[in-house]
């Protein structure tokens, strides 16, 4: 089925209603970015390119000046001529859905991935979302189950929290992912796999779109090789997905896989319309597009529910100080660093425990608790600081009181952090297992 036999059915039945037909003509097409005949249109505009022969391909208006609008198609292999009419169609970034997309996958213009025959939404939503005043949101207070041991004991998520999975390529973001997935709490969950490998894509949603999570999971998906503004389109529709239902007093769980290839499809954008590259190749608009993002996310007013976001956070080359992972640390209520050492000696999660932090850790857990995660971070930290000098034998048993307890707690520590994909650990255990690491 062609995109525009479905997503623009509303286009065809002529349901947009306009005084005035605005239209342009092409004038260049650089493969990324159209210019075309300035006309009154705000950014984010939908527009229709049909060329002499009835061709068309639709494109979102990206910026203009100069007499000139500038855009980028929704799909890379437009066939766009100079001389093509370009005819403005909507004036904002919208979409519609409803609770019919439960238990469905999509792209960013809402084509089924799942196979099953495309569903016309009724309920209309802004891509870019809606500000709520930040007295308004309720304050965080409860945690939130995620299923996974490590997290639920040791760093302990807030239901409303925003959180980064910070890791460098190849040490089990998506395993965790799928973990959370399948074994959090949540009225709703609402993934985007943006920028991903297709065969990764394919694995997670067979994984996870299973009979027991059809009532409440929806995904959306654009692989890596998929134009930037559809990358970006994706984003912004998971995340105005989990608004709809936040502002339905559902609590929400979004995940977002990855910001960093959000921000990569931000800079193609950025450095097309002439943006100069600041830090390490990025524009300012596409570091500047992560805080909008996280924002939208965490808790709604009183009459709302909430939406955790748990984002993931792809460290090039490891790089705990790249950009886009620097921008989104200091954005996001906490983050977990996955440690690529971890996963090389068979620790999965590979959950780097010295590294990761929550920030609302002290308002959603008991002292007694708070007194077992210090423990465990002081003897885990320890351990691994004298790790080469135990293995060379340079160490003496006896020499420090401290080493001398890491040491013995070390193997009921690791297994701890240790856990199996299937496995789930609600918060009641999760504590209960800790407390027994030191107290027997």
């Amino acid at each position: 089925m062609q995109i525009e036999d479905s997503i623009f059915d509303e286009i065809r039945n002529n349901t947009f209603q306009k005084e005035i037909n605005i239209t342009g003509v092409v004038r260049s097409y650089d493969g990324v970015v159209v210019t075309c005949d300035g006309f009154p249109a705000p950014v984010g505009a939908l527009c229709k390119i049909t060329d002499d022969s009835g061709n068309q391909s639709f494109a979102e208006l990206i910026g203009f000046g100069k007499g000139i609008n500038k855009l980028v198609p929704y799909t890379g292999s437009s066939n766009v001529i100079a001389g093509a009419r370009v005819e403005l169609i909507s004036h904002g970034a919208s979409a519609k859905i409803d609770d019919r997309c439960l238990g469905r996958a999509f792209d960013s213009l809402l084509q089924p991935l799942d196979q099953n025959p495309h569903t016309t939404f009724i309920d209309p939503i802004s891509l870019d979302g809606e500000k709520i005043n930040a007295l308004d949101r309720r304050p965080i207070s409860e945690p939130f189950d995620t299923g996974v041991r490590a997290i639920n004991g040791l760093l302990c998520i807030g239901r409303g929290q925003r959180v980064g999975i910070v890791a460098g390529s190849g040490v089990g973001k998506s395993v965790l992912l799928q973990m959370i997935t399948r074994h959090s709490h949540s009225d709703v969950i609402v993934v985007g796999l943006i920028g991903e490998r297709s065969r990764e894509i394919g694995d997670f949603i067979r994984k996870t779109l299973t009979s027991e999570m059809i009532s409440r999971l929806c995904i959306i998906a654009e692989p890596a090789g998929s134009s930037p503004l559809r990358r970006i389109r994706a984003a912004n529709l998971c995340t105005a997905i989990s608004e709809y239902f936040r502002k339905k007093g559902k609590n929400t769980l979004l995940i977002m896989d990855s910001l960093t290839r959000v921000a990569h499809a931000r800079r193609e954008i950025g450095l097309a319309l002439g943006e100069n590259a600041s830090v390490r190749g990025y524009p300012p608009s596409a570091i500047a597009m992560i805080p909008e993002l996280i924002e939208r996310a965490g808790q709604g007013s009183s009459t709302e529910g909430s939406t955790t976001g748990i984002y993931t956070v792809l460290a090039d080359s490891d790089d705990l100080n790249d950009p886009v992972v620097d921008s989104s640390r200091a954005i996001l209520d906490g983050h977990i660093v996955l440690s690529r050492m971890q996963s090389e000696l068979g620790i999965y999660p590979a959950i780097d425990i010295s590294s990761s932090i929550s920030r609302v850790l002290s308002d959603i857990t008991s002292v007694e608790q708070q007194n077992n995660i210090r423990e465990f971070r002081k003897y885990y930290s320890i351990y691994q600081e004298n790790k080469d000098l135990l293995l060379l034998g340079g160490y003496k048993q006896g020499s420090d009181l401290e080493m001398d307890k890491a040491i013995t707690l070390y193997d009921q520590m690791s297994k701890y952090i240790v856990q199996a994909p299937d496995e789930k650990c609600n918060i009641e255990d999760s504590i209960k297992v800790l407390s027994g690491v030191f107290n027997g």
